[in-house]
């Protein structure tokens, strides 16, 4: 306690000292300098001031703040607990830093190892694909494609006829003596009637000219395709009329 006593009261002896010293430099007298100079003088001032510091400082020996040895003590033990605080600090920073590059390397090495399995897999690959003949794969591939064009016929030919059987159970054909609007010649009556298409026909004949001749997909109906059928997809916007003959009907091009 003695010890801390004693360097306050030095402490206040130092600041009463400078408290002198700024007011003595505030009660100097400046001169009066123009607009222009004040800037200059007083960056003059402020290298003169420096230098006599510099000056001050290069001829001044360190002083001992106090000959009292548990003052002294007290000030060491301070420093060396600074000094600690700073080496654990470091410490702390160096081990942080260490499990970081710690987990990058791990991290590293990993990925080396993914990108040497992929090259030990490409070898491999690349190795096989030498080893195999040209003709075999040729013929493998065009074993791929039959397979390929079979399931897409099996796969057709199911979708119609699930189609057909969706067309016959909702659309089925007028029954036998049924007014069927043109169905029957006009010039004799003895005759027997057009025989009528059924829906799954119509469609058929429609998509087959639209595939096989899509500049020119119009198809010429007849007697044998029923009216209101015909009436039904134009209204749907299943079919469409040729703008100049009514009596040709094209397919609306619904995979464009």
């Amino acid at each position: 306690v003695d010890a801390k006593e004693e360097l306050l009261e030095e402490c206040e002896s130092v600041w009463k000292q400078m408290e002198e010293c700024q007011n003595k430099l505030m009660f100097l007298g400046t001169d009066t300098l123009l607009q222009s100079d004040a800037k200059l003088s007083l960056l003059i001032l402020r290298w003169k001031a420096l230098t006599v510091d510099y000056r001050q400082w290069q001829v001044r020996n360190p002083e001992i703040i106090s000959t009292n040895p548990d003052v002294l003590l007290e000030l060491g033990k301070e420093e060396l607990q600074k000094v600690k605080n700073d080496l654990e600090m470091v410490l702390s920073t160096v081990r942080s830093k260490n499990k970081k590059l710690e987990e990058d390397l791990k991290r590293e090495q990993q990925w080396c190892e993914e990108q040497e399995q992929m090259l030990d897999t490409l070898n491999k690959t690349e190795e096989e694909t030498k080893t195999q003949d040209e003709p075999p794969s040729t013929e493998r591939r065009c074993d791929e494609l039959k397979n390929k064009i079979m399931k897409l016929k099996t796969y057709k030919k199911e979708l119609l006829s699930a189609l057909g059987g969706f067309l016959d159970e909702h659309f089925p054909l007028p029954e036998k003596g049924e007014k069927t609007g043109r169905s029957f010649y006009k010039n004799s009556s003895s005759e027997p009637p057009v025989e009528l298409i059924t829906m799954q026909e119509v469609l058929e004949i429609l998509i087959n000219k639209l595939m096989t001749t899509p500049h020119e997909p119009y198809v010429t109906i007849n007697e044998s395709f029923w009216p209101p059928y015909i009436e039904l997809l134009l209204r749907c916007g299943t079919v469409l009329r040729h703008p100049e003959d009514p009596k040709r009907l094209r397919l609306e091009a619904f995979h464009k």
